[in-house]
């Protein structure tokens, strides 16, 4: 199934774990560790929790993370939205032609999102694009994701 629509919020948190307990406890919803390899590459540690819709977005010590500099000067809470769209690649496409740019993608094979994601997609797609223009200085995703049913 195609999913459609907005697909999760992201979180900026100063502690990932602190922030875990404290979204577990107002949402009652569960954390699963994603994109450990993509994510420190950034220099930021990440949790998912599909079934809150929410994910949360910590800086690894000392790395000089974007997402140290929003805590820095925003604090602690939403700087993201992940949409799901039919097609990521047009969504990417109409973002450069209204002046925001695309600067990542990421793309996993059905090993990646077994290894990353828990299994729970057939397809994991997505652009970010870069805060901007209308988006403001949200960080937003456009991608597809498919789930087995």
């Amino acid at each position: 199934m195609k999913q459609q629509g907005v697909n999760r919020v992201v979180m900026a948190v100063r502690d990932l774990e602190a922030g875990r307990a404290f979204y577990e406890e107002l949402l009652h919803c569960t954390f699963h560790s994603a994109n450990d390899e993509e994510a420190s590459a950034f220099g930021v540690q990440v949790l998912m929790s599909w079934d809150g819709g929410i994910e949360l977005v910590a800086p690894i010590e000392g790395a000089g993370s974007h997402v140290d500099a929003i805590l820095d000067t925003k604090g602690e809470g939403l700087i993201g939205v992940v949409w799901a769209v039919a097609d990521a690649d047009r969504a990417k496409e109409a973002a450069e032609r209204l002046g925001v740019p695309s600067f990542f993608t990421l793309d996993y094979d059905q090993d990646q999102i077994d290894a990353n994601l828990q299994g729970r997609f057939t397809k994991y797609y997505q652009h970010f694009l870069m805060p901007s223009g209308p988006l403001g200085d949200a960080q937003v995703l456009v991608g597809e994701f498919e789930t087995p049913d």
